[in-house]
């Protein structure tokens, strides 16, 4: 089993991993690190979706990183374009020479007496389990799974004689020219399959069980397209950067209170470009704005292609696949030459490895996220976990920031331990309030929060940014120690044993051996 040790250790070289590896090399340039990336490229999410008209569904001017400007005039960017962004951010900061492909973490076992973490990864190559230690691990894994999506059981799945697909294996050589295409869901995906493959297949239907609220941005900022012409490419960035946290921090606010404001101002920009003649009922959810996520479309696609005719939708449940599509509960029959489960995520953390501290195992769901960025008990260790509200990216940044200095403090103080430990008065709340599926499905896998600061999840970029960056290290909830010598335990096994064998020589003079055995 080959071996290998380094200071920090990245999981995963996608969006954060390589935006770890990154701020590592500005802010710790003496650290050794290695990425370990189970597949065979850089991009994560970004390079494992290939779906027709995959795309971000955040502004790049947040979802980029804070260090490397977003030049590219499409705010709402392709998923090919994000992907050469990550490439292009690696092979500037040199991270490439530092990442192990095909290496897919198994476990991680953490020892307190070494101070170190040792991390088993199966390589994909030759199926050689190789390992490496760390003395800090940093989880970039996301926080689904990688290995296939979330597909519920649909009766009669098995009769249907089309394609069925689910977007997160998508294969790269289906033609749905001219085919009747259905599409099960109304998230992210969905909204972004409609329009991409409107124009190409027969008919696109969507086919929800409930409305979301769908938002129409700009696909370019005239602003920043403006004021490239005389201010320099790093400054244009920070202000369109600065501009859009705001307002998307604006808008998370005002839906949370004055929903019934945020309702009416959604429904009426959805309704002014599908025309009065629209059922409206396919878009007025029942839940009140960023109950779950919202939507964006950049310049309106999906309502232009609902407008057009090209592409339909349709509300209601699903109560069996047959020989020809779907028939629903309202006894509507979907016919369909290709069905594509837009239905979601199977969500886990840290990638699925298993956790080990002193040998003994690390139940996640029972731990308490610190600054929604380490665990309770956890030592030496940190995830990256981004907004829900906002661009993964904004969070990512400000996370590694904050380990930056946390291994910097260590190197000052000369520990070498750090282990957050929750109040023992701290009430517990679930980790992220959301009522999406896909969240409430996973609810038991992640950990929870506290109902205080640094315990509390705020999903706000500005509290975050002053916790994060600017707040003291050293703040009372995260506990600085160096790994105990191992001698100690010799010693203590030693002086157990003598002191049995001085009592059973003779019972009555147990008391005056056992004082001599201690001499």
């Amino acid at each position: 089993m080959s071996k290998e040790h380094v200071d920090v250790l990245i999981i995963g070289a996608g969006l954060s991993g390589i935006g770890a590896a990154c701020h590592l090399t500005r802010e710790c340039p003496g650290k050794t690190y290695a990425i370990l990336e189970g597949r065979e490229a850089v991009g994560g999410t970004w390079d494992l979706f290939r779906y027709p008209g995959i795309r971000s569904d955040s502004d790049m001017y947040t979802l980029g990183y804070s260090f490397k400007p977003w030049t590219n005039p499409k705010v709402i960017a392709d998923g090919p374009s994000i992907r050469d962004y990550i490439n292009e951010t690696a092979d500037e900061y040199n991270v490439r020479p530092h990442i192990r492909f095909g290496h897919r973490v198994q476990s991680a076992n953490w020892s307190s007496e070494e101070g170190v973490w040792t991390v088993q990864a199966r390589r994909t190559a030759d199926d050689e389990l190789v390992e490496i230690t760390a003395g800090f691990v940093i989880a970039c894994t996301g926080y689904y799974k990688y290995e296939a999506g979330y597909t519920p059981e649909f009766p009669g799945r098995d009769s249907f004689k089309g394609q069925v697909i689910h977007p997160q294996k998508w294969p790269e050589d289906l033609d749905y020219r001219g085919k009747r295409v259905v599409i099960i869901g109304s998230g992210a995906t969905a909204v972004t399959l409609v329009p991409a493959m409107a124009d190409q297949a027969a008919h696109v239907t969507m086919l929800q069980r409930s409305p979301t609220y769908v938002a129409t941005v700009p696909e370019e900022d005239p602003i920043s397209v403006q004021l490239r012409r005389f201010l320099p490419e790093k400054m244009v960035y920070r202000l369109a950067r600065t501009r859009n946290v705001g307002l998307q921090m604006l808008v998370y606010k005002l839906s949370k209170t004055r929903p019934r404001m945020m309702r009416r101002l959604l429904l009426k920009q959805a309704r002014w470009q599908l025309g009065k003649d629209f059922d409206m009922s396919h878009f007025s959810p029942s839940y009140n704005p960023w109950d779950e996520r919202l939507c964006a479309v950049p310049n309106g696609d999906l309502f232009k292609v609902l407008k057009k005719g090209k592409a339909s939708v349709v509300t209601d449940h699903i109560e069996t696949f047959n020989e020809t599509g779907i028939r629903l509960k309202s006894g509507q029959q979907l016919d369909a030459d290709i069905i594509i489960t837009a239905t979601g995520l199977d969500l886990q953390l840290l990638g699925g490895a298993e956790i080990n501290v002193d040998g003994k195992p690390f139940e996640i769901n029972q731990s308490t996220a610190y600054k929604a960025l380490m665990l309770s008990d956890l030592p030496n260790a940190a995830m990256i976990f981004g907004y829900t509200n906002a661009s993964w990216t904004l969070k990512a940044d400000i996370s590694c920031e904050y380990i930056c200095r946390l291994l910097k403090h260590m190197d000052n103080t000369g520990t070498r331990i750090c282990v957050p430990r929750v109040p023992a008065d701290m009430a517990e709340q679930p980790f992220m309030d959301m009522q999406s599926g896909y969240i409430q499905r996973a609810v038991n896998k992640f950990p929870k929060q506290g109902d205080k600061a640094p315990w509390k999840l705020k999903q706000n970029y500005a509290f975050d940014l002053a916790m994060l960056r600017y707040s003291k290290v050293d703040d009372g909830s995260v506990e600085f120690a160096n790994p105990k010598p191992a001698v100690k335990k010799t010693a203590a096994k030693k002086t157990t044993k003598a002191a049995p064998r001085k009592k059973a020589a003779t019972k009555a003079k147990a008391p005056k051996s056992a004082v001599k055995a201690s001499a």
